[in-house]
């Protein structure tokens, strides 16, 4: 009897990357350090006392089927922010098959974190549910920080179908202090075109900060974003949605943005290279 063909599976790939910090006289410093597939973290030197995680997919993208699983505690006192080597580009995935990223921050008393990942970029047919977890105490503070492109202008991609999905849950000691989730697709074009939502634009940025000072920086942050977004600070906590036509453009005002709500400090040095 002839074997039957079957075509090959697909290689997908994986990765696993886990830091914890803790604070060694004015410095935060690595404590424990773990990295598994195609998840490194590196270190570049900062004159701050503030710890600079990278996080590299050596992959080089992402499409149906991966996953990355991403798991950061900060202890008591610690700073530290947490940005990725490039932008993460998610290409096609298989029909019923979906590219997904789970990560979770842990942030001692008095300590703060600033989540700046560089842009997400969604290619045509392309399939993503990320999950942000982020656990507060109750004197610890984050800035968190995404943006997604629906294809890049520049390189002309247009983006008709694709499915993205994004769910974050901030708490702050046992109070659920932020909880969204986001969807869109498969008809991502059509959506992107809704007045309503994106009115054509193709990329947006989401922006929370969460301490308790953050609406004295509302006026700040309104002049800064603009007519394309809006913001608003309510109960301990700041969030902004920007959108722009191209992520260059958008970046011209999330930059300020961020220095802004990041107590003046430096962006992630590989930002601008």
């Amino acid at each position: 009897m002839p074997i039957p063909e079957t075509s090959p599976r697909p290689q997908r790939t994986s990765g696993e990357g886990r830091l914890s910090v803790k604070k060694t006289g004015d410095r935060t410093r690595i404590d424990r350090l773990f990295q598994e597939g195609s998840a490194k973290l590196r270190f570049p030197q900062n004159p701050g006392g503030h710890l600079e995680a990278v996080m590299i997919n050596t992959a080089g993208g992402l499409t149906g089927g991966d996953r990355m699983r991403w798991q950061f505690s900060l202890g008591e006192d610690c700073r530290a922010s947490l940005t990725t080597q490039a932008c993460e580009k998610i290409y096609k995935a298989e029909e019923g098959s979906t590219a997904t990223v789970d990560t979770v921050i842990d942030v001692a008393e008095g300590g703060s974190v600033a989540w700046l990942p560089q842009e997400t970029i969604l290619f045509e047919r392309s399939a993503l549910h990320r999950r942000l977890t982020v656990n507060l105490a109750p004197t610890a503070t984050a800035l968190i920080v995404e943006t997604v492109v629906f294809g890049r202008k520049a390189m002309g991609e247009d983006i008709g179908t694709a499915t993205f999905r994004d769910c974050w849950r901030i708490r702050r000691g046992a109070t659920l202090e932020h909880a969204e989730n986001f969807s869109i697709g498969p008809d991502a074009g059509a959506m992107l075109a809704r007045p309503a939502l994106f009115g054509g634009k193709r990329v947006f940025a989401s922006v929370l900060l969460v301490a308790e000072d953050c609406e004295r920086h509302l006026d700040g942050a309104r002049t800064i974003i603009g007519k394309d977004g809006g913001v608003s600070a309510w109960s301990g906590k700041l969030l902004a949605r920007l959108v722009d036509d191209d992520a260059y453009s958008l970046r011209k005002r999330l930059i300020p943005l961020i220095g802004l709500l990041n107590k003046k400090a430096e962006l992630p040095k590989v930002w601008s290279t």
